[in-house]
């Protein structure tokens, strides 16, 4: 395949897209983002989970990246200082969650050290391989400050999420966004925060943009990350409503394939590929 031209920067969401089914980083993945870095791209880490879950993650990489986490809500450099932090306030939150919640439905709100939530969720919990970034129980209508990093609700009905982002936004959509990261994941942040402006403070700080980086994504909170970049690849595991909403993109190999590897390995690196 022909060598993509002009890309001095590599981004990646984490679940779904640079993380393998059971949410690790393969060897496979690990070598090749070793390789870009001694071919001195730069590495961004653009994802939803927590500053202190996502770190934890890409330490197995063994290379410099810059992460972008909370879907923009919070940068740090690859030294782990922070160069950007944003949160909701306690007032917008409340007012946020003043709605019909369907028992079925985890609550959680995204604070710095601790993730409060209204039930103990195990598949939430089985997103960490370890627990760097702890859950918190709490009863909300006892709940004195709601100030938090981001909201964010689970359900394995889609659409009860549906349901419960109209009744959000019917009451704050003055001050917040939302977005499906899976179906089954629903959140929302202030409307100043996403992943791509987040991008963007990164690379200027670096020197480059958007232009110049190819990005991979599987998730609605992906959308404007990939259509800015010089070139949006979508997972082939992503949802078909996505792949639906970005036509003109490209789809790659799952997740459970390397496929961001596998792609970064014959069209930036120039490898040969060996199937099988």
């Amino acid at each position: 395949m022909t060598k993509l031209k002009n890309i001095k920067v590599v981004v990646s969401d984490l679940d779904g897209t640079l993380l393998n089914p059971q949410h690790r980083i393969s060897d496979y993945t690990k070598s090749i983002f070793q390789e870009l870095h001694n071919q001195n791209y730069l590495i961004v880490v653009a994802t939803g989970r927590h500053h202190l879950d996502a770190m934890a993650i890409i330490e197995t990489l063994e290379v410099p990246v810059y992460l972008v986490s909370s879907n923009g809500a919070r940068i740090h450099s690859p030294e782990k200082e922070e160069l950007f932090a944003f949160n909701l306030d306690s007032d917008v939150v409340k007012a946020a969650l003043n709605v019909e919640i369907d028992p079925e439905i985890t609550v959680v709100l995204f604070k710095e050290n601790v993730w409060q939530t209204n039930k103990v969720n195990e598949r939430l919990n089985a997103f960490q391989a370890e627990l760097k970034y702890r859950p918190e129980l709490v009863d909300y209508k006892t709940l004195e400050d709601f100030g938090a990093i981001k909201i964010f609700f689970s359900c394995d009905n889609h659409e009860k999420l549906v349901k419960l982002k109209d009744a959000v936004l019917a009451n704050s959509s003055e001050h917040l966004h939302h977005a499906f990261s899976l179906p089954t994941c629903l959140e929302f942040m202030d409307k100043a925060v996403d992943k791509a402006v987040a991008i963007e403070m990164v690379l200027e700080k670096e020197g480059f943009t958007l232009s110049e980086a190819v990005s991979f994504g599987d998730g609605f909170n992906d959308v404007q990350m990939l259509s800015a970049s010089g070139k949006g690849l979508i997972m082939g595991n992503a949802p078909s409503l996505l792949k639906e909403t970005l036509p003109d993109l490209e789809v790659i190999k799952t997740n459970a394939e390397d496929g961001v590897a596998k792609y970064i390995a014959s069209r930036i690196l120039n490898k040969e590929l060996v199937e099988g």
